[in-house]
């Protein structure tokens, strides 16, 4: 197992972003979610579909122009990999970059490698 592979399915994630059918082929249909602005444990596409809806409302101003994945350190064990990295939105305005630390878990099975955990924390 190469670790890059799993880099790649991380970044390879980010850039289908705006694509939910495509972004959401590396998730596992029953994953978990921590983010900061979800105030419980999600599990499931479905909750995570009612988190981006809720985003989708209450968004002011233009979406970032960019999201993408910096710092990369990723391993693995058999069938299970952990990446950990930092997500940086890039605006067009003169708004500031924001940053997540995000911690991924992934599984690898019949489908490729999917996030089965992912835990993302807003850097302030």
């Amino acid at each position: 197992m190469s670790i890059d592979e799993l880099t790649t399915t991380i970044t390879g994630m980010y850039r289908s972003l705006g694509d939910r059918s495509a972004f959401d082929a590396h998730l596992h249909p029953d994953l978990t979610i921590w983010e900061s602005d979800a105030d419980r444990l999600l599990t499931g596409l479905a909750a995570l579909d009612e988190l981006r809806d809720r985003r989708a409302a209450e968004a002011t101003g233009p979406a970032p122009v960019t999201v993408a994945p910096e710092q990369l350190h990723a391993e693995s064990w058999d069938d299970t990999g952990l990446v950990r990295y930092v997500l940086r939105a890039r605006h067009a305005d003169d708004r500031p970059d924001v940053c997540f630390r995000v911690t991924d878990v992934l599984r690898r099975d019949d489908a490729g490698w999917r996030i089965v955990h992912h835990h993302a924390e807003a850097v302030r």
